[in-house]
């Protein structure tokens, strides 16, 4: 059954890159050229991917990799199995000086025997890239680096990353560890949508650990005036070269940017301002469907309730040419009869969202609050009611 809403919003999956763009009025010009081995530039909310080059070609992540760090670091906070107040007390492997794998990289110079709480460690991880601040929060979280890099792939696997492997809690180099521009773009996503409180800290420009001289955060986008930068995380190495995976927002629209083997330290901030300003300047995030809002009340059979209203439970977005959020229509289909009994949230059909009259994205329709079944007598009379409405529709 095919119906079509009278809505005033509407949405477009635009995916500039890789699929036939509806008839706009304007053309949206050719995406930037980059300095850099990978990048892509993705729609924080809708997910859509806006330009991409090499976006899957597998790269040393360096310290990109603390993205993961502290995605695990964050759920462990957030479930409550740790506490910004716990206080760590610092090993041999995560002491500054005495660890000669962490020679010559970026610290937060712990002191072996010390102990530090867990919300410096993390500011230490993530403001300051404190490679020594990985190893001792993997201590405390998972009892070794090891059974840490466990989780740290897990989460990977859940999230979606298909090309992505981790052999360090810290991103220095090793074997058998990679990643590709597309999932640290996807990474950065998860980080901003299921940790919030997490991901706060990245737009923190300094952090001072004991009485040293203030430590600097190496994204220096967090500088620009010109774009509302809030995140996300710089890495290098000698085999990586110059990461930078960048998140700015522009009214409802947040994009993140992931630019992987830049030539330089400023390059790489270069190139993902290119990208950054060049998705601002022609593309916007469309809300047309709010989280738990009804598109539609659909008739249930075999249920205590009558009626299940039907929409997405988180909302629906969808990334447009600039300024055409208005213009996108929305129709529905229900694949069939609604059954009782039903959860919240099962699909029961598809979303479909149009532009210039053509369908440019597909979502699913969920029903959007349980329905338990109904008792013998009910039932009963559902099914005769059933039986005339298939008859007579």
């Amino acid at each position: 059954m095919k119906k079509k809403l009278k809505l005033s919003l509407a949405i477009l999956a635009f995916a500039i890159c890789s699929s036939a763009s509806a008839e706009i009025t304007f053309p949206i010009p050719a995406i930037p050229q980059l300095d850099a081995e990978s990048y892509i530039l993705i729609d924080a909310k809708s997910g859509e991917i806006l330009a991409q080059y090499n976006a899957e070609q597998q790269r040393d992540p360096a310290s990109l990799t603390k993205m993961m760090t502290s995605y695990v670091v964050g759920q462990a906070l957030q479930s409550g199995r740790i506490k910004n107040e716990d206080m760590v007390v610092v090993s041999k492997d995560a002491w500054a000086t005495g660890n000669p794998i962490l020679k010559g990289s970026s610290l937060m110079f712990l002191e072996v025997g010390k102990t530090v709480s867990v919300a410096d460690l993390n500011k230490g991880i993530i403001i300051q890239s404190g490679n020594d601040a990985c190893i001792a929060m993997a201590e405390h979280v998972a009892g070794s680096q090891g059974a840490f890099v466990n989780l740290m792939n897990d989460y990977a696997t859940k999230i979606g990353l298909q090309h992505t492997h981790f052999e360090t809690v810290h991103g220095l180099d090793a074997p058998g560890q990679y990643t590709t521009a597309k999932d640290m773009a996807f990474l950065g996503q998860a980080l901003i949508r299921d940790l919030p409180t997490e991901y706060a800290i990245y737009k923190e420009k300094e952090f001072t650990y004991t009485l040293s001289k203030p430590q600097l955060n190496r994204n220096g986008l967090l500088w620009d005036t010109t774009l509302n930068v809030d995140g996300i995380k710089t890495g290098h190495t000698s085999a990586a070269g110059y990461n930078l995976v960048a998140s700015a927002v522009d009214g409802n629209t947040r994009l993140i940017s992931a630019v992987l083997g830049g030539r330089t330290f400023k390059g790489r901030e270069e190139e993902s301002k290119k990208l950054l300003v060049w998705g601002f300047r022609f593309f916007e995030t469309a809300n047309p469907i709010k989280a738990g809002a009804p598109i539609v009340t659909e008739s249930v059979w075999y249920g205590d309730e009558n009626k299940i209203p039907l929409g997405s439970i988180n909302g629906a977005y969808v990334t447009v040419p600039k300024d055409r959020s208005a213009d996108v229509q929305v129709q529905y289909i229900v694949d069939d009869y609604i059954y009782a009994p039903i959860t919240k949230g099962t699909t029961v059909g598809k979303m479909q969202f149009l532009l210039d009259g053509k369908v440019i994205n597909e979502q699913p329709l969920v029903a959007l609050q349980s329905v338990e079944e109904t008792g013998f007598f009910g039932s009963i009379w559902d099914w005769i009611s059933l039986q005339f409405h298939k008859l007579f529709n």
